[in-house]
This record gives C-alpha cells, structure tokens and sequence, in this order.
C-alpha cells in the first residue's frame, strides 16, 4: 500500500531523523511523549540531539550493546514477525489513541513476551506461566472490544502497525477475551478470598459463642450492677435491672473523692480481694479482639462479589462456543473450578448465616438491637473494656508495690532513727559515767600500783621537769599516763611523810 501522507507536526517540529545500525541493538525501555501531549513551552520542542552525533559514538554504542541475537537474512515469516514485534518503530497510530497506545506499550515492555505467547497462555489457562500481575495489566490496559475489532480488520497491514496495535490483533483472535480475563483473575485470586472472608467469620463467631459463656465476665456484669444501682441510690437510674455494654468503658470515668483512682481500679481491687474467677474473664474472651476488627458491611459486600463472579463465570462457560481449537482450554479448565469455586462458597455462606444468628441471639441476650448495634461496634466496645481491665490490674500491682516500697523505705527509716537515738544515748551514759569516775580513778590506780609493786619500782628515776617527758617515757605513749604519773607519785610522797613522824 502506498505509504500514508506526512502528519503536519505542531510548533514546527520535524521528523526525527531515521537510524540504521548494522547490528541489532539492545532496546531502552522508555515511555515516549508523543508530539500531542506536549505544551508550546515544553522541554522537548527545543532539543537539538544531532549536535552530537559521531560516528565514532555509534561504532562504540553498537559494539557494546548490540542484542546477542543477530538478525538473520534467511529468517523464516513467523521468526521475522517476533523480531518485530520487539523493535520500536515510529509508525502512526491507526486505532488506537496515544494514552491506550503508550500503557499498552509499557505493559509489554514491562513483561516482554512474544504476543502469540501471551495469547496461548491465555487460551490454554497456562497455571504455571499465569501471573496475577499479567492478567489485571491485560484487563487495565487492554483495549475494548470495539477497538479489538476494528484491529482484526487490519490484519493484512500487521508489519506497518505500531506494536500495540499489532498486540491488539494478535489478542483480537481469543473469543470473549475479557471474560476470559475476568475468570481467569478470579480463579487466581479465589483462595486469597476465601482465606481473606473465612478467618473474619470464624473470629466472629467464637467472640460470640465467648461472651455468652465467660462465668467471668457474667460475674463482672453483676457486680457492676449492684455497685452502680449503690451508688444512683435516689436518682432516677437507681433500681436499674441491666445496663448497656458500652457502659463499662465508663467505669474509668468515674474518679473516687481524692482523684486518686476511679470505679474500675476499685472494682478489680474487690475482684483481686474476693472473687478472683473474674479476672480470668480477658483470657475467657480471647477472639474479642480479632472480632472488633471485622466490618460485617465489608465481609457481606466480599461474599456477594464472589457470589457474582462464580454466577458470571457459569454463565460464560455454559454459553461459551465451541471452538476447534486444540489450543483453547478455558472451559475444560473453568468448569472443575467453576464447581470448587460455588462449594466454597457455599460453606462460607453457612458459616455467615450461622454468624449472624449467633449475634442477633447475642443481641437478644444483652437486651440491644443487633440491627442497630454493628458488630464491629459492639465489639470494639467489649475490646476496649478488656484492654482497660487488664491496664487497672497491672496499674493496681504497680500501685501495691509501690506502697509496699514506700512501707519498706519508711520502716528503714524508722528503724535507722531508732539506732541513732540509741548509739546517742550510749554515748551519753559513757560520758556520764566518765564523769563521775574522775574522783575514784585516782585511789583505784594507787591501790593498783601498791598491790603490783610498781609504786616502788625505779624510784631513783626522775621525772623531767617542766612536765616533759623523754621520748622513751612510757608516759609518752599513753594518753593520761602523765596525770596518773603525778598522782601516783604525790601518793608515795605523802605516804612516806605519813608513814616516818620522825622524819619532821
């Protein structure tokens, strides 16, 4: 055909000059800008890239990154095809439009796989070369069928379409393609599903079954009872017969007198004190949690898109057409999980059923209107009152052993003040007692230095005057030696002159 006639280009560009590199290059995968998305403004309008052009730089480019598989003269049809399709050409747009063209373009830059693979993969529900990635980038990026039509028509001019249109018409040839997509994408995604819905019932459920058999938290229900009918003595809420669930999150507002703890660490004090089986209640409800996390909207809005997608999906297989094509195994495949799909979902579907009962008859229990009342609300109330029990236990243990504490630092203290005044009292009485043997000390050591002998010991020796004493002096050792020394000696005096009248 003869070639189309030259697109007039905006801002006075001009056709960007045509490469021929001996070898087969290696391609970089860039997402063009085509001329009509580019602002009068824009960047690319002015570049002058041929300012560096060498043939010196192409040798280089070409000797170090040529594809390792060379183009060869003697290629059949088919091969000369898939060479092709790899290469980038700068052909004009017959279908499709620039964005439709360039994601497609990036799509199969991204997974760079011949277009007659892509399209056996999915004629074939090839399990082992199917990505979830590659089928939700087909349904993104594919074109509609009215376009996929329209390609079909431009078979005969394949080699002159750019590579997604040329994509287009090799894609085109699958029979309801889109609903191939659509239940092969499920098929992929199913078990995720169901792992995903199953867990939410199950935790659901058990909370329920939970609340209603906990001897604990029946127990904490009834206690919180009486002390709140105790305490609403007079009012108007007094002689109450039952409460809101939600109420016992309040339990932490109430503060006693000092401010210095409130109802709920009173209540777990009497628990701690006198009825310790309410304190395994949180244990008794361990799926509360994972139940708070479970919108019931959500979860209903998940089995209803499953349910749609396995009706659509025996619709396409019980009207599909019959094909000749050994290749095309969508139904034979489809139909075994087409089965395992609705079984599935028909046991999640029980499960759900079963889930709802149980909360409605837990609704009916605690006297609250299960239609009102969601269960994620209901049980994010139940998991922030079994946080908060846990939190005022562990606070109360803190608060104890902080008591205790101070007990012990006040009896130390106590006990210390009481050593002190009795050190300080012995002493005392030493002091006391030095006192009043000052006068008896003298007598008591002349006695003891006449019954020794040491009165009368070294005699001749002088004492220094002047109350010195020679180094060697024993005196001089001994603290108080030179007072005793005095009085013992001023005893012998007086003994001698007591003991010898004719001596006057």
């Amino acid at each position: 055909p003869p070639p189309p006639p030259a697109i007039k280009l905006p801002y006075g560009l001009q056709q960007k000059k045509t490469y021929k590199p001996e070898v087969v290059m290696k391609r970089v995968n860039w997402s063009k800008i085509v001329p009509q998305e580019m602002a009068e403004n824009c960047f690319w309008i002015k570049v002058k890239e041929e300012k560096f052009e060498s043939p010196d730089l192409f040798a280089q480019l070409s000797l170090s990154f040529s594809s390792k598989t060379k183009v060869k003269k003697d290629m059949d049809e088919t091969d000369d095809r898939k060479a092709l399709q790899f290469k980038k050409k700068a052909k004009e747009l017959r279908i499709l439009d620039s964005k439709t063209a360039q994601n497609m373009s990036i799509f199969l830059g991204s997974f760079r796989l011949p277009y007659e693979e892509i399209r056996d993969i999915i004629l074939q529900v090839d399990e082992e070369r199917l990505s979830e990635a590659l089928i939700q980038n087909l349904i993104k990026n594919l074109p509609e069928q009215k376009e996929l039509s329209a390609l079909a028509e431009l078979k005969s001019e394949y080699e002159e379409l750019c590579e997604s249109e040329q994509f287009g018409i090799v894609m085109s040839s699958v029979k309801l393609l889109r609903s191939r997509l659509n239940g092969i994408l499920f098929k992929l995604t199913f078990e995720e599903q169901v792992n995903n819905i199953r867990p939410d019932i199950m935790n659901v459920t058990f909370a329920c079954e939970e609340v209603k058999r906990s001897e604990g938290f029946s127990r904490l229900l009834e206690m919180v009872l009486l002390v709140g009918n105790y305490m609403n003595a007079g009012s108007r809420n007094a002689q109450t017969f039952g409460f809101n669930i939600s109420f016992l999150c309040k339990l932490r507002d109430t503060k006693s007198t000092d401010q210095k703890t409130t109802l709920l660490h009173f209540l777990v004090e009497k628990f701690e004190e006198k009825f310790t089986e309410i304190l395994k209640f949180p244990d008794e409800l361990e799926h509360v949690e994972s139940a708070s996390k479970v919108s019931a909207q959500i979860l209903k809005a998940s089995l209803d898109t499953m349910e749609r997608h396995i009706e659509r999906l025996e619709n396409d297989i019980k009207n599909f057409p019959k094909t000749d094509d050994s290749q095309d195994k969508f139904v034979q495949k489809m139909s075994g999980f087409s089965k395992h799909s609705r079984e599935q979902y028909e046991k999640l579907s029980i499960m759900h059923k079963n889930m709802q009962k149980l909360y409605e008859s837990l609704g009916s229990y605690f006297a609250f209107d299960p239609h009102t009342v969601s269960i994620e609300d209901f049980f994010i109330e139940l998991a922030n009152f079994r946080t908060l029990f846990l939190e005022a236990v562990k606070e109360n243990h803190k608060k104890r052993e902080m008591e205790e504490k101070i007990k012990r630092a006040k009896l130390a203290k106590e006990k210390a003040e009481r050593e002190k005044q009795e050190r300080q009292q012995k002493k005392k009485q030493l002091i006391d007692m030095n006192k009043e043997g000052d006068e008896t000390g003298v007598m008591d050591s002349l006695m003891e230095a006449l019954q020794s002998g040491a009165a009368f010991r070294d005699r001749r020796k002088r004492t220094p005057r002047n109350g010195e004493q020679s180094p060697s002096s024993p005196t001089s050792r001994w603290p108080g030696a030179n007072k005793d020394h005095r009085r013992v000696g001023l005893e012998r005096s007086r003994s001698r002159h007591n003991g010898n009248p004719s001596a006057l």
